[in-house]
C-alpha cells in the first residue's frame, strides 16, 4: 500500500466541482484532505492519496486531464 500526498491547485473554472470526491469514486483509492484553503473563486488543497502505486499514477493522472495543478509533496511515506 503506498501513501502519496498532493498539493492540488483549482483553478477558478474547477473549484465547484467535487473533483476529491470523483477520485474516491473512479480510482481504487482513498483521499484524506489534511489541509486546505478553498475560497469562492480559487484554492488549495493537500491530500494524501493511499492505493495500489498504479491506481494512484491513474488518480493524479485524471487531475491533470481534468486541469486540476497537482505538485508533489512526499512519496511512499509509510507512517
Amino acid at each position: 500500500m503506498s501513501h502519496y500526498r498532493i498539493r492540488i491547485n483549482f483553478p477558478e473554472d474547477k473549484i465547484t466541482e467535487p473533483i476529491i470526491y470523483q477520485l474516491g469514486r473512479e480510482f481504487n483509492v482513498v483521499t484524506n484532505v489534511r489541509r486546505a484553503d478553498v475560497r469562492e473563486k480559487t484554492g488549495w488543497v493537500e491530500l494524501e492519496l493511499e492505493g495500489d502505486s498504479a491506481e494512484i499514477e491513474k488518480a493524479v493522472e485524471s487531475l491533470r486531464a481534468k486541469g486540476v495543478k497537482v505538485e508533489p509533496i512526499e512519496r511512499n511515506i509509510i507512517e
